[in-house]
């Protein structure tokens, strides 16, 4: 026998080897068939010949189809659908009767060349035994007398929103981003200032406004947690379907936030605005409805579960978010995967649970995954209920152009760009809420 020659098998090894290749090509099919599946539920549709017929649920009409033709009955009927979105959507969030303390952690009496105050407060909320601290970042005018105020969630710490290097580098959890320096899931002092342009303080405060921002991973971190962290864990509430999800969580602590708020001096208690860009522009418009103490609210971008029309399942639709963010809104809400015109509500009623009060809506022409057309239609859907009140609701019947921003007491404006909240869009809301406050 040739010493070099291989060495003949008993058969053993090659059958081994073959069902090792059929677990190896069942392994391959399995993974075929999943990224289908997955490229089914996640590619999303941008054609509006492929968005299906759909009718949507009319604010005027009860559940058992009574007509809403009197203000009394709107607010039952507003009752009837703030439970609904409860019930199959955002989950019930707990009742709050525990304390808050308050401590100034930083002043500084001539920001912006002496033109305001910026202060941060630390509120501690503190319920059974448990406590949560969440920080508030706020730009005051140097003017006399209590002025009107933007307040709003940021994504990645108050120290992103400002240059000042008295502001608080969050310790919390923040999502990873190297160009913002943040590594690791913690902020380092690389990443002060880095969103400044989405928070332009001077000109908001040069117009007679004030400026407050919350992360929103002070109330609720952005991820899966089971409710072992932020205010879940504070209020110690057990999940079920119908549980307060994070776009919720969020809200709730705008609400607690403008508690605070509202005892301050310096702050117009009546004149609050609540806004938000994106997924925190879905809690801005949750926290309008939830709490009617907000004088305004502002979505910017907010797309699906915000702003736009879950039916037309055009861009990112419910079975999208509640896969990709399942934590988002209630457990409840998943049942509706795919099925959205089973849904008893959509996003019109949303923006009509604001009224009478003004609501703004903003998109962005290359944003097509928040389905700019989806929010203009959802603030036309709502007009029928600020008609209820006397009130013009959105003066318009078909979409803008772009640049071309229209403000009734619904507003809407379109720009170009992209998923962003931009100077363009906050000197819109400016000028809406000049309109109401000031005129």
């Amino acid at each position: 026998m040739n010493a070099l020659a291989e060495p003949e098998g008993d058969g053993k090894s090659t059958h081994k080897l073959s069902g090792m290749k059929r677990i190896f090509i069942t392994f391959l099919v399995l993974i075929s068939l999943l990224c289908k599946t997955m490229a089914q539920v996640f590619v999303p549709n941008y054609d509006e010949a492929l968005v299906p017929d759909y009718v949507l649920p009319d604010p005027l009409v009860f559940e058992d189809g009574r007509i809403v033709d009197d203000l009394g009955k709107w607010t039952q009927r507003r009752q009837e659908i703030l439970g609904l979105f409860q019930q199959e959507m955002f989950g019930f969030s707990p009742s709050w009767d525990g304390k808050v303390e308050a401590m100034e952690l930083v002043r500084l009496d001539d920001a912006f060349d002496g033109q305001a105050i910026t202060r941060e407060v630390r509120l501690t909320l503190i319920f059974e035994g448990r406590e949560l601290n969440m920080d508030v970042l706020m730009h005051l005018p140097r003017v006399s007398g209590p002025v009107p105020l933007f307040l709003g969630l940021n994504f990645f710490g108050n120290h992103t929103t400002a240059y000042a290097e008295g502001v608080q580098i969050t310790t919390k959890w923040v999502r990873d981003n190297e160009s913002f320096g943040i590594f690791n899931n913690h902020a380092t002092a690389v990443s002060r200032g880095v969103r400044v342009a989405r928070w332009p303080a001077e000109e908001i405060i040069a117009r007679g406004y004030g400026l407050a921002t919350i992360y929103c991973g002070d109330i609720d971190p952005d991820y899966e947690h089971g409710f072992s962290e932020g205010v879940h864990q504070l209020m110690g509430v057990n999940r079920d379907s119908t549980s307060w999800g994070t776009i919720a969580a969020w809200a709730w602590g705008l609400s607690r936030a403008l508690d605070y708020l509202s005892t301050d001096p310096y702050i117009d208690s009546e004149k609050i605005i609540v806004v938000g860009h994106s997924r925190l522009g879905k809690a801005a418009l949750w926290a309008g409805a939830t709490d009617e103490r907000f004088a305004m609210a502002i979505s910017n971008n907010s797309g699906c579960g915000g702003a736009a029309i879950s039916r037309r399942q055009f861009g990112e639709t419910v079975a999208r978010i509640n896969t990709i963010f399942p934590y988002w809104f209630s457990n409840r809400f998943k049942e509706y995967n795919g099925r959205e015109s089973d849904l008893p509500v959509d996003q019109h009623q949303l923006i009509a649970l604001m009224a009478p009060r003004p609501v703004y809506v903003a998109s962005a022409e290359d944003d097509r995954r928040a389905d700019p057309k989806g929010e203009f239609l959802a603030c036309l859907a709502a007009t029928p209920v600020y008609q209820l009140f006397g009130l013009e609701g959105l003066p318009l019947k078909e979409m803008p152009l772009v640049n071309e921003p229209a403000f009734g007491t619904i507003g809407y404006h379109i720009r170009p760009g992209v998923h962003d909240i931009t100077v363009y869009d906050w000197l819109q809301y400016i000028g809406f809420a000049d309109k109401h406050f000031k005129e």
